[in-house]
């Protein structure tokens, strides 16, 4: 079976602490609960979340949807938005866990990404790099979030042209952008099979603002 590889990466900085991190805990708990009422998604998707601060971690390795268990994600107390180290452990993720196409078989699909910050990357010569490796590998689609008033645009637009901003950091905002991911995950398991090319998103809500 052909899998889709989602890979959630997260802005965990001091700045995510409180309010921010615990709505952006209930949208994801909120975006798995829908995606497991889809039948196509529960064929294929996989879903794997990255965190960021001082350091990239593995928070949940790439897992089959329907045994995903998600356990909330914490904030240190304080910490730096080394989004850089997120773009190399996902490079060294996927490099990993993707499995590409051979004569006899062919692999997954080509992996969605999604990216949420709140502020712009602490290691941006790293970040600037690690763009040029992503660039060489085959993604479906990339799709940045700038959270908030803080989260600079013009670094998220060399990473993709796919950028989305949230003007607050409150619930509803988090609520919204997840269904979003949830909705274009949806359309992604069930046009997998139909155009492995660049995929197709669905319109955001109103509280979404694409970045143009």
């Amino acid at each position: 079976m052909r899998r889709l590889p989602v890979y959630i990466l997260l802005d965990t900085s001091g700045s995510m602490r409180g309010e921010p991190i615990h709505s952006v805990n209930v949208g994801i708990q909120a975006m798995l609960n829908a995606l497991k009422q889809d039948p196509y998604a529960l064929e294929s998707v996989h879903i794997s979340i990255i965190t960021f601060d001082n350091e990239a971690r593995e928070h949940i390795p790439l897992t089959a949807l329907e045994n995903f268990q998600f356990t909330d994600i914490e904030v240190p107390s304080a910490g730096g938005t080394f989004m850089g180290a997120g773009l190399e452990l996902l490079i060294e993720l996927v490099d990993r866990d993707v499995k590409r196409s051979t004569e006899d078989q062919k692999g997954d699909w080509r992996p969605l990404v999604f990216l949420m910050t709140d502020g712009s990357p602490s290691d941006a010569y790293a970040y600037t790099q690690a763009i040029g490796e992503i660039k060489k590998r085959p993604f479906g689609s990339i799709i940045a979030c700038a959270a908030g008033p803080k989260a600079k645009h013009e670094y998220l637009t060399q990473l993709t042209d796919q950028v989305v901003s949230l003007d607050t950091l409150d619930s509803t905002a988090f609520s919204s952008f997840f269904k979003w991911v949830s909705a274009s995950v949806s359309i992604g398991s069930s046009s997998a099979g139909i155009a492995d090319t660049q995929s197709t998103l669905p319109p955001p809500p109103p509280e979404i603002q694409l970045v143009l």
